[in-house]
């Protein structure tokens, strides 16, 4: 994944040239990581360029700040708002969208309230997260010998940049020793998560993944395949999972705006199934991938048309222009 540094990037209620959004090395959040943020996508769709899910990001952003006692200087509509209009400035049929909420700077210290609240909303081309393939043939995992935060010490419900260290230490031990990803046990010894994606599995025709009480972020992406896995007729429930059911499991994927839906065909060395991707999950895939293109019609509103939301669509010039002057 690479930065197309000619872009846009909408800063505190303004488009800026992509090399010109940067912050002092004394903000709060480079010491203390005192930021929470959203990954989300927007689709080329047959009716043209849509944000997924555009308000339940923007709800979970503010729900995350809210934890961490950040009032946000901004409204939802306005998020919602300039993460349109920063995909329209930068001309993108499709892209990967993060915004982020971060103490900025004033002074150093624990205590952060006397830093401001500032906020940041980029956009960029980033296809495949695992790599060209990922989604077609799997991907072979570990499990982590990292556990996930304890719920009342880091709040894994809310999406922190700070959390994310731990997400580091899952993911570059599984890479250091030759897997593509990591899956994370709870703080009890149950399956929680991957450093960045929901878990789910597949036992005997029914689809299972953790609760939120086993240390999980509430994916949007987790809710969406839930609901497409139920409209197709799937048992789906949510329950704590013992470690050793990642290896007699019949099928295992990851869900994730990144990721979105990629099958695992090995934990451990072990062949999740046959070592081949499953029925379920491609059946998954396929589900996932028609809604999110608008190949399907859009029962439930997840899709927010680009153009039609944010206006006439804004050329990099204009753009240029209003962020010089």
């Amino acid at each position: 994944m690479g930065f197309d540094n000619t872009g846009f990037i909408w800063l505190n209620g303004a488009l800026v040239p992509w090399a010109d959004a940067k912050i002092h090395v004394f903000s709060h959040v480079v010491s203390y990581g005192s930021s929470v943020f959203e990954g989300q996508r927007c689709y080329k769709t047959v009716n043209g360029p849509a944000c997924f899910r555009l308000p339940e990001h923007t709800v979970r952003l503010f729900n995350s700040a809210k934890v961490y006692r950040m009032e946000v200087p901004f409204t939802r509509e306005q998020i919602n708002q300039g993460i349109l209009d920063v995909i329209s400035a930068n001309e993108l049929e499709q892209c990967y969208i993060r915004p982020i909420v971060y103490r900025g700077y004033n002074s150093l210290g624990v205590d952060p309230r006397k830093c401001p609240v500032d906020v940041v909303i980029g956009a960029w081309d980033w296809t495949h997260y695992f790599g060209v393939g990922a989604q077609e043939n799997g991907v072979s995992v570990c499990v982590s010998s990292w556990n996930r935060l304890l719920p009342n010490s880091m709040p894994p419900v809310a999406k922190s940049g700070a959390n994310y260290m731990n997400s580091q230490l899952i993911k570059l031990e599984a890479v250091a020793n030759g897997y593509t990803e990591g899956i994370a046990l709870d703080a009890w010894g149950n399956v929680s998560e991957g450093s960045g994606m929901n878990v789910f599995l597949v036992v005997n025709g029914s689809i299972i993944t953790p609760p939120l009480a086993s240390s999980i972020l509430p994916g949007i992406t987790r809710d969406s395949v839930m609901i497409l896995a139920r409209e197709m007729g799937y048992e789906v429930t949510e329950e704590v999972i013992p470690r050793a059911l990642l290896y007699i499991a019949d099928e295992v994927f990851f869900t994730g705006s990144a990721t979105e839906v990629t099958p695992v065909t090995s934990v451990d060395k072990i062949p999740v199934g046959d070592g081949k991707i499953g029925p379920i999950a491609l059946r998954m895939q396929s589900a996932f991938r028609e809604y999110v293109e608008g190949r399907v019609p859009d029962r439930y509103g997840w899709l927010t048309p680009v153009v039609a939301s944010s206006g006439k669509t804004k050329s990099r010039a204009a753009a240029v222009a209003g962020a010089r002057r």
